[in-house]
């Protein structure tokens, strides 16, 4: 068989191998809007969701090869982590389309996706598959919100930030659990990613996620910023 994964360097910060994919999803996101903005709702729903399908698919696909090959620890590559999660139920959103799943979504997409957007954890870099995983789901899922919001034109209120956050600890406490229950680190709880990351700036264990809690709602309020001032500029138009 082969390995489609076979050991490669990590992939270096502001290296081709980081930033194409970027430039890439960016041009193809533009595309994608501008086009769906041509054609009827059903139509639009349709793209979408197959998009979101194939980053689903990416991700099941990914786990299933990697049990094959008999490397798989089902004690730390289960795909609990945020953006692997989100990776395998984005379906849901883009199927039923509830505006509270998007209230949520925007939040954990745009502040958990764009830091691992700009800061990649990829231990092998191009052509591996773990590579083309890694993008597929954070820029496929970058897509997905951004599509959300400019094409269905859904914008978050006030009161998402909050419902983003409490919605954010449920998943903290599950994920306590999950690493209490079988020894493992999803969502970086026990010790920080082996690659830089923002979280290096905020200091050890359990520092970092200490700031982090704290800083979480101020960044969403950051995020929701663009959303207000527009809805206000609207209002006095």
């Amino acid at each position: 068989m082969i390995n489609l994964s076979a050991a490669l360097d990590r992939v270096l910060i502001l290296s081709w191998e980081h930033v194409l994919p970027i430039v890439m999803a960016v041009v193809f996101t533009i595309t994608l809007i501008r086009y769906a903005r041509t054609i009827s709702t059903e139509k639009q729903q349709h793209f979408i969701h197959l998009i979101a399908v194939f980053i689903s698919i990416t991700v099941v696909a990914f786990h299933i090869y990697h049990m094959i090959l008999g490397d798989y620890d089902f004690k730390n590559d289960l795909p609990l982590y945020l953006c692997s999660l989100l990776g395998v139920i984005i379906p849901v959103y883009t199927y039923y389309k509830r505006y509270w799943m998007f209230e949520i979504l925007v939040f954990w997409i745009i502040a958990g996706t764009l830091q691992a957007v700009i800061t990649p954890d990829i231990s092998e870099g191009f052509p591996s598959l773990d590579y083309f995983r890694y993008w597929i789901v954070h820029l496929g899922l970058l897509i997905v919100i951004f599509y959300s919001i400019f094409v269905f034109r859904l914008k978050p209120k006030l009161k998402s930030v909050f419902k983003s956050f409490f919605a954010l600890q449920v998943y903290v406490i599950l994920m306590i659990s999950a690493n209490f229950l079988l020894d493992s680190n999803y969502f970086y709880l026990n010790s920080k990613p082996e690659s830089a990351s923002v979280l290096d700036y905020f200091g050890e264990w359990p520092y970092y996620i200490i700031i982090c809690q704290l800083i979480i709602i101020p960044l969403f309020l950051i995020i929701y910023l663009p959303f207000y001032f527009r809805r206000n500029h609207l209002a006095n138009n």
